[in-house]
């Protein structure tokens, strides 16, 4: 069985549940979920 999941979401929600747990690195997780989002839609799209 193969599993595909896209890797938005999935850092989406590892970023929501940092946040919840460590109010403090806000800054921190939005500006690394930003930048590898910005690397995914940049690079993503050239892998095939």
């Amino acid at each position: 069985m193969t599993v595909i999941t896209s890797a938005g979401p999935l850092i989406s929600l590892i970023a929501g549940i940092l946040i919840l747990l460590v109010p403090r690195l806000l800054n921190y997780i939005v500006a690394i979920y930003l930048i590898v989002i910005g690397l995914l839609g940049l690079f993503g799209g050239h892998l095939r």
